[in-house]
């Protein structure tokens, strides 16, 4: 049970260590919200304030950070729900368009609290640092999957997998996505949306792209996998896909073969394989000044 607990807890803190000490007290809480144990806790806290550091806090709560973005419900098929949260850019004009970029969290930010979509892996840290709302003047779309769930139902450990039968998760995201952009107050450019997701939104954004070959203007797939028997479909579509070349998660394979087989039947996608890094290769995607350039440049054709 001490193993367990640790490795969640290394696993946890692997996915916020790059963000300001009170998402990842978050982040950390929740990795251990349904223990109830009363060792558990006392493991926990040692642990925490040990990665810590013992540092007060500092910076803006996540509260804060999330107040920019609106908390949404849409109801699907069979009583089912999907939670998800939109924001808008800082300043609109009547009459222009706005890129939308769309947000497939991992699975760290599963629940239901609306929240944890936007705190996984410090997400909503980087796009507060990149000003994606004021500098790229951008709407975001980050939807929530429930506790079990999954984008896409496949195992992570597998070394390929055929495009299954769409989960209710990702059903209803594209439902709520496309009622979101008729909503006739958003100014969406149909032309200019984009889509990223990590580890398990990896997958989620693969399975996107290849479900919608057609909607999307770029994709940027961070450590996931998917169909490459569906390769053809994605040669017209700017793709930039991340890995670390340590990834013991979800194995760095599953980018390298998604590229080569674009590559082979025309396309020409992007690849950035990261030399020692983990399962977290997102750290460096969102570092990277060039990958925002190159999304918020890109066109659907």
């Amino acid at each position: 049970m001490l193993t367990e607990v640790l490795t969640d807890l290394e696993l946890a803190d692997s996915r916020s260590k790059d963000q300001p000490n009170s998402i990842r007290i978050f982040v950390l809480k929740e990795a251990f919200r349904t223990n109830t144990n009363k060792v558990m806790k006392d493991i926990f806290i040692f642990c925490l304030l040990f990665a810590l550091g013992l540092s007060s806090l500092s910076g803006k709560t996540h509260e804060e950070l999330l107040a920019p973005y609106e908390a949404r419900i849409w109801e699907g098929d069979e009583s089912k729900r999907f939670l998800y949260r939109t924001a808008s850019p800082d300043k609109i004009t009547k009459g222009e368009k706005y890129p939308l970029l769309v947000f497939f969290h991992g699975a760290g930010g599963r629940g239901n609290d609306n929240k944890g979509q936007l705190l996984d892996a410090g997400g909503l840290v980087a796009f507060q640092k990149e000003a994606i709302r004021s500098k790229r003047e951008s709407y975001v779309f980050a939807g929530q999957v429930p506790k079990g769930s999954r984008w896409v139902d496949v195992g992570w450990n597998l070394l390929g997998h055929r495009m299954p039968k769409v989960s209710d998760s990702m059903k209803m995201a594209f439902d709520a996505l496309d009622a979101f952009i008729a909503e006739d107050k958003i100014q969406v450019d149909s032309k200019r949306i984009y889509v990223m997701g990590l580890s398990m939104g990896g997958y989620g954004t693969w399975d996107a792209i290849q479900r919608r070959p057609g909607f999307f203007a770029a994709a940027v797939p961070i450590c996931g996998g998917g169909d490459k028997s569906l390769a053809k479909n994605l040669i017209q579509l700017p793709i930039w896909a991340w890995h670390g070349d340590k990834d013991s998660v979800i194995k760095p394979v599953r980018s390298r073969e998604m590229i080569e087989a674009i590559s082979k039947a025309g396309g020409s996608p992007k690849y950035s394989e990261i030399k020692g890094r983990g399962h977290n290769s997102w750290v460096d995607c969102w570092n990277s000044q060039e990958m925002w350039d190159w999304l918020y440049s890109q066109t659907r054709r």
